[in-house]
């Protein structure tokens, strides 16, 4: 595999999980409700290892947001005992599907802030695989140690100055009723941070769930949501076109910790 690309499709994965040296295969699949190991348990792709997003991949929540950034070594622990090695490939997925949850955009996002690159994304999840008729185990794995070194650094953060310099393009991954302020089921205030255009994360698939970069252009474009999960779909699906993003990690959740800083609602505004 190469780490200029992003994105595998299911015929290329089932080869390479049958060859001599298969990749280190995560399965991430998660949602807000947390039952991302219950379905890992109920069927996951041969050989894959069960990631917790919250626990494996991000930091704990707090004023950094819901999911801030790990702390480096929490993180090297994490990986070595999902089995990931230093110059060995890794391949995420989580559910797939037309409504993206983000979560292996966003553990793809991470190991290679991580300093990993060879880290790829099973193009339309779980959903892909089984609907092309491949096969799923419920056995568990339990993979060796891995060696992995994490060096941070290897993607592009965006803080809150970031966000809010109107010299910059931020994007809004989350569904425009969240957008526009008038739901919020997660984070205790509603709205969008100003000037950001909403580019729900739902237009970077197609019905099936496979991959559809969207077509935006900026010399400097960053992406948020309400925690820095969803947000990383838009910056994978912008990776793929060839366009580099950053991600605002904090996001929305981290945003509205400052009260001081301006809430805006309605369209573009």
């Amino acid at each position: 595999m190469t780490a200029n690309r992003a994105i595998l499709n299911v015929s290329v994965l089932a080869e390479l999980v049958r060859s001599a040296q298969p990749p280190t295969v995560l399965d991430v699949r998660w949602t807000l409700a947390k039952d991302g190991r219950a379905a890992y348990a109920a069927g996951h792709l041969p050989g894959a290892v069960f990631a917790d997003l919250d626990e494996d991949l991000c930091g704990q929540p707090g004023a950094g947001g819901r999911h801030p950034l790990p702390d480096p070594a929490a993180l090297e622990a994490a990986l070595r005992r999902l089995g990931v090695r230093a110059g060995h490939p890794v391949v995420v997925y989580d559910a797939g599907g037309p409504n993206p949850t983000g979560a292996a955009a966003r553990a793809w996002w991470t190991l290679r802030w991580a300093g990993i690159d060879d880290v790829r994304v099973l193009d339309g999840g779980y959903a892909a695989w089984v609907a092309d008729g491949r096969p799923v185990t419920t056995d568990p794995v339990e993979p060796a140690l891995g060696d992995v070194t994490v060096t941070p650094g290897g993607m592009p953060v965006w803080t809150e100055a970031e966000a809010s310099d109107p010299r910059n393009v931020l994007l809004d991954a989350r569904i425009p009723q969240r957008y526009r302020g008038e739901i919020e089921p997660v984070d205790p205030v509603a709205g969008h941070i100003p000037a950001a255009r909403n580019i729900p994360a739902a237009e970077t698939v197609d019905e099936r769930g496979l991959l559809r970069p969207p077509d935006i252009a900026g010399d400097r474009i960053g992406a948020y949501c309400g925690s820095g999960v969803t947000a990383a779909q838009l910056v994978l699906a912008l990776h793929e076109r060839g366009v580099p993003a950053a991600l605002y990690v904090g996001s929305w959740s981290h945003w509205i910790t400052d009260p001081g800083r301006t809430v805006a609602k309605g369209d573009n505004t």
